[in-house]
């Protein structure tokens, strides 16, 4: 992991970030992150109800469904204040995959394969902290030059040190979101 001299300046831009986001309240991230994995389990409630409806042909799943459908996307509008274009779906989208990764890890790790395990979770890990970085208005379009290899190269010519090394997109959110959440957590 890398010392905090080598993303100070990353996190004080987050940190800015973060109180214009507060706009006089305070942000509890410790409390979103624990409503991300909620919103999490409630889209696997999701799939599982499709799954029974087309099993059993019950028309109550489809019910159960839409019920648990409305409550996810109610929990989801507590994180995504602002959003354009897809970044909506994209967020339900990360979370879900982000769980299922998790799933299978966990489920890698019973049988005893701790290499499958660890990339597993480390996929899942990757994909909740895009989730964030989505959200908190870490990753934006007009900031990334290439993003399709997991690596991000900023577009300005800061002269400010940013991270050593090339670092991928997604190591660089996990840092920057574990430093944003263990900072608030009381």
């Amino acid at each position: 992991m890398n010392n905090g001299k080598q993303i100070q300046p990353d996190i004080n831009e987050f940190m800015d970030k973060v109180k214009k986001m507060e706009k006089g309240e305070k942000l509890d991230l410790s409390s979103d992150e624990d409503l991300s994995i909620g919103i999490m389990n409630l889209i696997s409630m999701e799939e599982h109800f499709f799954f029974t409806y087309n099993k059993t042909k019950d028309a109550k799943y489809l019910d159960l469904l839409n019920e648990i459908r409305e409550m996810r996307k109610s929990a989801l509008k507590r994180i995504i204040k602002d959003y354009e274009g897809e970044v909506w779906c994209i967020s339900k989208h990360l979370l879900a995959a982000s769980m299922r990764f998790m799933e299978v890890g966990t489920k890698a790790l019973t049988k005893g394969d701790k290499r499958s395990a660890e990339d597993m979770f480390q996929k899942s890990y990757q994909l909740y902290s895009l989730f964030w970085g989505l959200n908190l208005g870490l990753v934006q379009k007009n900031d990334v030059k290439q993003f399709d290899t997991g690596k991000i190269e900023f577009l300005s010519d800061d002269p400010k040190p940013k991270m050593k090394g090339s670092v991928g997109i997604f190591e660089k959110l996990g840092q920057l979101v574990q430093k944003a959440i263990d900072c608030c957590k009381e």
